[in-house]
């Protein structure tokens, strides 16, 4: 007879944010279709913290339908071939409906605060690992997504929110 029990985790882990935290930028693209560049204003936040960015379209010829962020966290519990992994959603936030022209550009807030974060922990006695990651998604007319992640690390600090 299998039983399954599951049971809450807490780890605390105070710590300060590495110095000093860099400006992230990357691209999406389709040969000759589409190429976008995206940046954040940094890759380390506070749980409390703003995300703060931009999106560039440099080229489109893709008919977009919208484009969200996605926060990300991912579990990993276990070790080696007992891993058991867990990924979940934690937001959507729509950053764009309709179709962009060549050119423009869409600023991103994303105030952390309303979402249920905890801290990133990284193998936490060889056994246990919270990651999160920041999801660009875009969909075209004909219901094809297009995405770029991006992992981030979300941290719990002794000193107020960063901004």
């Amino acid at each position: 007879m299998d039983i399954t029990k599951e049971l809450d985790i807490v780890v605390h882990s105070f710590f300060r944010p590495p110095q000093p935290d860099t400006n992230i930028q990357m691209e999406v693209g389709i040969e000759e279709s589409l190429h976008i560049e995206f940046e954040y204003n940094k890759s380390c936040y506070h749980l409390e913290d703003v995300i703060v960015g931009k999106i560039y379209f440099l080229l489109v010829r893709v008919k977009i339908k919208y484009m969200e962020i996605q926060i990300l966290r991912r579990e990993a519990t276990g070790i080696g071939v007992n891993q058991f992994s867990d990924q979940e959603t934690l937001a959507k936030f729509e950053i764009m409906d309709g179709a962009p022209v060549r050119g423009e550009s869409i600023p991103i807030r994303l105030f952390l605060a309303a979402y249920n974060l905890t801290p990133t922990m990284r193998d936490v006695n060889r056994k246990f690992t919270v990651r999160y990651y920041l999801n660009l998604v875009l969909l075209d007319e004909e219901e094809r997504r297009y995405y770029k992640q991006h992992v981030s690390l979300i941290f719990l600090c002794l000193l107020p929110a960063l901004s």
